[in-house]
């Protein structure tokens, strides 16, 4: 298949989803999204420890319009479509100011912190950040935080002692419950089933983690992990990763990776009539995967509400400005989508209504 074909198919999917999910996203945009169930970790910033089942429900409105800037790696990914949904709605909802930016990939750090400097130098009184690298915002942190500027650890994970709150899921856990729900159908003494395996960007920290936990959610299973590839997660990288996967490794039998891999896998596979032949599993939750789902294209994929914590994001800076109590460290419950359960889920916490556009300023 070629890019341009790949990119055809891509644009033709997404028509079909506006369609297919019209009804279900006008729906879901008058529904309140609060109060929400999220994980509170006790003590916060520590992914390993106890968490609290809690509901959450934000502010009304804000004391006064505060200026907040969001930072995102890039917008290549429907993913992040639907946590800049969530951080917008909730900046009109409380009344507040948000600027957002994105830094067009994975491999663009220095990016991502000029345009957060360039943010601050704008008048940003708090800082959302989805982090390029687990380490590599730490310095940029530590400043903001001299300067008394508060930041939220926004989906991705940083390993920075000076943020304020984290909005975010364990993506160990969702690698691992994407493991799981292959792993319970190959049990230990089953013939042995070859897995490709396609964890995101190298040095994210949900990168990192989500492999971890995959890889210790098959162990003691018949499944084997034959190739793993780590690429941004541009669709036309990961259609290039599928396409090597494949052309060395002739007896997988599934393919098991980012929602973008998952979009390039499908359309790949149907290409050369392997649909029946090799399964495809998502380890988190996007349009293109709803879809896939829908058809049977896609086995499962977990959620971790990715519009929720978009607005809990917000939330969270604007109780810091305000000197109001705020929670921590929380993340919404995950939990797997297949089949069962595809047409009955909380839609507005997971994606982003099918006929919304990215929105990059709340005045």
């Amino acid at each position: 298949m070629t890019r341009s074909a790949f990119v055809a198919g891509a644009v033709a999917a997404g028509a079909l989803l506006a369609l297919a999910g019209l009804d279900m996203g006008a729906q879901a945009q008058n529904k309140k999204w609060y109060p929400f169930p999220v994980e509170e970790h006790i003590p916060p910033f520590d992914m390993n420890g106890p968490v609290k089942q809690v509901m959450y429900t934000p502010l009304q409105k804000a004391a006064k319009k505060w200026n907040i800037c969001v930072s995102f790696p890039h917008m290549k990914d429907a993913y992040w479509l639907a946590v800049d949904y969530g951080v917008s709605q909730e900046a009109k909802d409380l009344g507040v100011a948000m600027h957002l930016v994105e830094a067009g990939g994975y491999t663009n750090l220095s990016k991502q912190i000029s345009q957060i400097e360039d943010c601050v130098s704008n008048g940003a009184q708090a800082v959302d950040i989805g982090a390029i690298s687990y380490d590599g915002l730490n310095e940029t942190v530590k400043r903001l935080h001299d300067k008394g500027i508060p930041v939220v650890d926004l989906v991705n994970g940083m390993s920075s002692k000076d943020i304020s709150a984290k909005s975010l899921v364990s993506f160990a856990t969702m690698g691992a419950k994407a493991g799981e729900y292959i792993a319970k159908l190959h049990p230990k003494g089953t013939p042995e089933v070859q897995v490709a395996w396609f964890p995101g960007p190298p040095g994210a920290g949900w990168v990192e983690a989500g492999n971890k936990g995959f890889n210790e959610a098959i162990k003691g299973s018949a499944l084997k992990v034959v190739a793993t590839k780590y690429g941004d997660t541009g669709k036309e990288i990961q259609l290039k990763l599928v396409e090597d996967v494949l052309q060395a490794n002739p007896n997988i039998k599934y393919i098991v990776g980012t929602s973008p891999t998952t979009e390039a896998a499908v359309q790949l596979l149907r290409e050369r009539n392997l649909s029946d032949k090799i399964r495809v599993v998502a380890y988190y939750f996007t349009p293109g995967v709803y879809q896939n789902i829908k058809a049977g294209r896609v086995m499962a994929a977990p959620t971790d509400s990715a519009v929720i914590q978009g607005r809990v994001s917000i939330d969270q800076a604007v109780r810091i400005l305000e000197k109001k109590s705020y929670l921590k460290h929380v993340g919404p419950q995950i939990y797997v989508i297949d089949k069962s359960n595809i047409n009955s889920f909380d839609y507005a916490s997971s994606l982003a209504p099918p006929n919304w556009h990215p929105v990059f300023t709340v005045n």
